[in-house]
Order: structure tokens, then C-alpha cells, then sequence
């Protein structure tokens, strides 16, 4: 079985210290002919170092006669050398011999090549006594290798190790006890304990004090400082989730510098959102090129704001060969765009089947604008049931079609409650149809909070039907606005026509004639009949008959009774009988009764003027 990790020579020397790398050959060429010369004499420690400088050198040959003859003379660090020279030759059972002689000897180098000797044979018992022994005489690579073992096994003194380790300075032991403790403390935000960076209970500290999720990025930054591209690569993500988006930066540079292309993919990202486009499609390149998906799907959608289809298709077929699902995906939007109807149907399948939720809601769209509501409605229901927010108001507008207020509502309450704005506003207006005014003033605030017009038009309205507390003093007039107006102004700031027209007739309550005439002429602008007809009432009073005329005119055409009514009542008045007697009757088409009572008995007046 293999270890992760580091790997190793296993190299020992005795009491001696290995022969440093000064650089120099002719220091080196002294060196070995000083411990050549002790060794032909006899010396056993100038054999034992002599075939440790040989082995190093990879002249395997030349040293396995010295290291034979120390070993024959007792010496522990030569034992273990010729059973790694053994091993390095395929000789495995006899370099395990040599290892045991030298492990029994005290060894703790050869007890940790013995122990995964054994391990890689699946004796774990015999391997974890003999990484035991080689961790308990602080042998980092030992106790590495022994917490690999424990952790497999699912045994709780992995930890310890594992901590033994990293504490030693191994950077990928650094890097496992950090994820460990990651784990741990997302484990404890699931369960509704204090998460990253918050006080938690006491029995959740780790051994040095710290919560788990501090101690993490500590271990983390040191694996990341010995080099770790992964541990570089997590500690970006913490710091940029923190917002501390220039050391983030920092790192995942790093990790990207190292070869790590998750790392190179998000420097990517946090450049496209600093404004600098350039350099992030650089990176995305790079991490695209060694077979990140996620990348590629950058380059595509980067490609694809261009308008260089070809370009994107190709890099999104890229991340779909890189095993991403998200490219099948983006695909289908491509073609989607470009009515490629076929095509997108079959990539929006092709993600839906492999799980991807919003595949699946967006091909249940494509075949319900087909008219196959059939064949819609099971992709809206699996992609909700994966969590498509989306998906659940779709499904909500589905059941709303075929009139089955009872499941569009349970649909839409899902959606709601999962931050979806429109789905908000349906459960309010369908609270409201119900009488539940309380529930419906919930779901109002949350919908219009989030930028619903009308959402925030309707719960005005609600609002506007309750007395309201603020009474005038002394008969003045009430110049502070109500919650419901502030409700109405942002709705009418959006472009909310009822809610413009609404405003303005606040407006003009308080007397306020240039406020009211800005949203009643932006009303009228639009479109409303309403705020036409407000509009020249308005003008009116302040004596433009003439302009007032033209947006009566413009509102009695769009089917506003009263508006006909005022129309017959000012041409009659200017003696254009004939025109009066058209205005009066649209005015009675169009009503209400009132209207059309009052627009006949001038309608029966003008005939018989015009008769006369």
C-alpha cells in the first residue's frame, strides 16, 4: 500500500553527520579520499559514512562493500543503508532483514522503513509496531507514517501524529492536521456551534488552546511557507473569503507558481473582479492547459461576453473533456443564444442526467416554451428537489397555469424561503387573496426588500388600507410622508406606473402641486391612463386647459371614461358640438356607470343642439 507524502532516501549515518554539499569538487574528492582511506584501514565509521557519501552519489557498486563491512562490524546507520540500497536494487526481503537488524539495534530510520515495508505487504499490525517504535524516538517521517496508518484505520490517536509530525516541520503532515481540523470546524457550524474565527465552547479547543478553525490556518500558513501548493492553494481561500483579498493573492500566486491549477483558476477570478481582465484570461490559460475545468468555463464565458462563439464552444467543450459537467452546461446556453434550440436541448440533457440542477431547470424551460409541459415538468421537479431555486418558482408557475393554487403555492412558499424574490411576491399575493394580511405583510417586506416594484407597490397599498396613527394638529396639513408612500416612492423609482400615479396623489393631498405633477407626468409617459388623466386635472387647476386637453385626449384614447367625459365637457364648452358628441360617446363605452349616466344626458343634450 502506498504512503502519501514525502518521500525519502532513509539514508542514515551514525553518529556521524552526512558530508555537506559545499559545492566545491575538490573538497568533496578530499572528503572521500580522507573516509576511503580510515575505511581501508579498518575504521567501521569511516565505512559506514564512506557508503552512505557513495550511495548518495548513486554509485550503488561502490558502496555496498563498505556498507556490508560495517554492518558485519555492528554499525546500526550501515544496516540500514544496505537495506536501502537493497531496496532501491528490488531485494525487498532481504533489505527488510538489514532494516530489522538495525530497528532492533535502535534505528529509528530503519524501524520506519520496516514499518512500511510491512505496510506496503498489508501487514498493518507489524507495520504499526514498527512505525511505532520509529515515531516514539521522534522520527518525523515515523510518526508521519504512523498517523497515515492510524487515519486509515479511522483511529483517534491519528491526530496525535499526525501532529508530532507537522510539529517536527513535514509540511504535508502541516497540510492533513490542517484539513483535519477544517473538517472539525465546519463539523461544528453544521451543528449550530461557533464557527471559523468565533469563541466556541471550551471542550472544542484543540490541544495548543485555539478553536479548530484558527489552528487550521496556522497549520495551513506553515505548510504553505514550506512550499505545500495545496496548503497555499487553501489558505487563499480562507483569506479571500475573509476579504483580505491581496494576501490571498499572494498566495494563490504561490501555489500557481508551484504548478497548482485550482490556485492558478482562482488568481484568475480574483483578478477578473479587480477590473483586470487581461492578466485573469493569463491565468485561466494556464490552469486550463493542465485540466482545470473550472478554468476553462472562465476562458468560455470571457469568450463568450466578446462575442467570440467559436472561441467559447471550444472552451467549454475543453472543460466537459476535463470531466466538468459545467461545460455541457454552458454549452447549451450558447446554443441557446444562438436559437440553436436542438443543440441546447441536447447539452442542457447531457448536464441534466449527470445531476446538474440548473441543466435541468433550464432544459424543462426550453421544452415548456416548446409547449411539451409534459415532458417539462419532471426536470422542473428534479432540479428543485437538487435545491434549483429557480426550479421550484417554475414549478410554481406551472401548477398556477393548470389553476391548482394549492401545489403552485407550496412551490412558490420553497422558493421563498430560499430567497427567491418573485416567489415572494406570489405567496404575499396569493396571502392577501386568502385574507391573511400578517403572513402576506411578511412575505411583501422580504420581496420588495429585495427590490420588487411590485412587491413594494402592493405592500404600500396593504399598509395604506390600515388608519394611520399621525393625525394634523390644529387643521394643518400632514407634510411627513407614511411608511406607505416610502414604500410607493420606491416602487415608483423603479418605474412602477400604478405606484407613480399613487405618489403623486399623495403628493397632491399635501398640497405639494410640482411633486405631484412629476410623478403623474412620468406616469402618463409611460403609458398609465391614470396618471394621463391626474396629469390634466392637475394642469387644469393651474389653468394649462390647453396641455390638460392633450393628455386627456391621450387617455380617453387609451380607455379612461372619465378622461372621455372631461374631452366632451371642454369641447362642448368651445362650441365643437360635434366633437363633444364623439367624446360623449366613448365616454359611455367606456364607463364606469357614473361616467356613462353623467356622458349620456350631455350626449342627449348635444343631439338635440345639433338637431335644433
Amino acid at each position: 500500500m502506498r504512503i502519501m507524502g514525502d518521500r525519502t532516501t532513509l539514508l542514515e549515518s551514525g553518529r556521524f553527520e552526512q558530508p555537506a554539499d559545499h559545492g566545491d569538487d575538490t573538497a568533496a574528492v578530499e572528503d572521500e579520499l580522507r573516509h576511503r582511506q580510515a575505511a581501508e584501514a579498518g575504521d567501521v565509521e569511516a565505512m559506514s559514512l564512506l557508503g552512505a557519501l557513495l550511495m548518495r552519489r548513486g554509485d550503488l557498486e561502490g558502496a555496498e562493500p563498505f556498507l556490508r563491512a560495517a554492518t558485519a562490524a555492528g554499525d546500526r546507520a550501515a544496516a540500514n543503508n544496505l537495506g536501502v540500497l537493497l531496496h532501491q536494487r528490488g531485494q525487498a526481503d532481504e533489505a527488510a532483514g538489514w532494516w530489522r537488524v538495525a530497528a532492533v539495534a535502535g534505528s529509528a530510520a530503519a524501524a520506519h522503513a520496516l514499518g512500511r515495508h510491512h505496510r506496503e505487504r498489508g501487514d498493518e499490525v507489524a507495520a504499526e509496531y514498527w512505525l511505532r517504535q520509529s515515531a516514539e524516538q521522534g522520527h518525523v517521517l515515523g510518526a508521519y507514517a504512523l498517523a497515515d496508518l492510524l487515519e486509515h484505520r479511522s483511529d483517534v490517536g491519528a491526530e496525535h501524529w499526525m501532529r508530532a509530525a507537522a510539529e517536527r516541520g513535514h509540511r504535508e503532515a502541516a497540510y492533513r492536521l490542517a484539513r483535519t481540523l477544517e473538517d472539525r470546524a465546519r463539523a461544528a457550524v453544521a451543528q449550530g456551534v461557533a464557527g471559523a474565527g468565533m469563541m466556541q465552547p471550551t471542550g472544542d479547543r484543540t490541544p495548543g488552546g485555539m478553536t479548530p478553525a484558527a489552528e487550521a490556518e496556522q497549520w495551513f500558513r506553515q505548510a504553505a511557507a514550506r512550499g505545500h501548493r495545496r496548503a497555499a492553494l487553501h489558505l487563499g481561500t480562507i483569506l479571500e473569503d475573509r476579504g483580505l483579498l491581496k494576501e490571498a493573492g499572494r498566495w494563490y500566486l504561490t501555489s500557481a507558481k508551484d504548478g497548482e491549477p485550482r490556485a492558478a483558476c482562482a488568481l484568475g477570478f480574483l483578478l477578473r473582479d479587480a477590473g483586470d481582465e487581461e492578466n485573469a484570461a493569463v491565468w485561466w490559460l494556464r490552469a486550463a492547459q493542465e485540466g482545470d475545468g473550472n478554468a476553462a468555463n472562465a476562458l468560455g464565458a470571457l469568450h463568450a461576453a466578446r462575442g467570440e462563439k467559436q472561441t467559447a464552444e471550444r472552451w467549454y467543450r475543453a472543460a466537459m473533456d476535463a470531466g466538468d459537467i459545467n461545460g455541457a452546461y454552458n454549452l447549451g446556453l450558447l446554443c441557446a443564444q444562438q436559437s440553436r434550440t436542438a443543440q441546447a436541448e441536447a447539452w442542457y440533457r447531457r448536464a441534466a442526467y449527470a445531476g446538474h440542477r440548473e441543466a435541468a431547470n433550464a432544459l424543462a424551460v426550453l421544452l415548456l416554451q416548446g409547449g411539451d409541459a409534459a415532458g417539462a415538468e419532471p426536470w422542473f421537479s428534479k432540479a428543485a428537489e437538487a435545491g434549483s431555486v429557480d426550479a421550484a418558482f417554475n414549478l410554481g408557475i406551472l401548477y398556477a397555469g393548470r389553476e391548482d393554487d394549492g401545489k403552485a403555492l407550496q412551490w412558490y412558499a420553497r422558493a421563498a424561503a430560499a430567497g427567491h424574490t418573485e416567489a415572494a411576491l406570489q405567496v404575499g399575493i396569493a396571502l392577501l387573496r386568502d385574507g391573511d394580511e400578517q403572513a402576506a405583510e411578511r412575505h411583501l417586506r422580504c420581496a420588495a426588500g429585495s427590490g420588487s416594484a411590485e412587491a413594494a407597490f402592493r405592500l404600500g397599498t396593504l399598509l395604506d388600507r390600515r388608519p394611520h396613527q399621525d393625525v394634523a394638529v390644529l387643521g394643518e396639513s400632514l407634510t411627513e410622508k407614511t411608511e406607505c408612500e416610502e414604500w410607493y416612492e420606491r416602487a415608483a423609482e423603479q418605474g412602477h406606473r400604478r405606484a407613480q400615479v399613487r405618489v403623486g396623489m399623495l403628493a397632491a393631498a399635501r398640497g405639494d402641486a410640482a411633486e405631484a405633477a412629476r410623478w403623474y407626468r412620468e406616469a402618463a409617459e409611460a403609458g398609465s391612463r391614470n396618471g394621463a388623466f391626474n396629469l390634466g386635472l392637475l394642469l387644469a387647476r393651474e389653468g394649462s386647459e390647453a396641455e390638460a386637453a392633450l393628455w386627456w385626449g391621450r387617455a380617453a384614447l387609451a380607455g379612461h371614461g372619465r378622461a372621455a367625459l372631461r374631452m366632451a365637457l371642454l369641447t362642448a364648452r368651445r362650441g365643437e358640438l360635434d366633437e363633444g358628441r364623439k367624446w360623449c360617446e366613448r365616454a359611455v363605452a367606456l364607463g364606469p356607470a357614473e361616467v356613462a349616466e353623467r356622458a349620456g344626458r350631455l350626449l342627449e343634450a348635444l343631439r338635440q343642439e345639433l338637431t335644433a
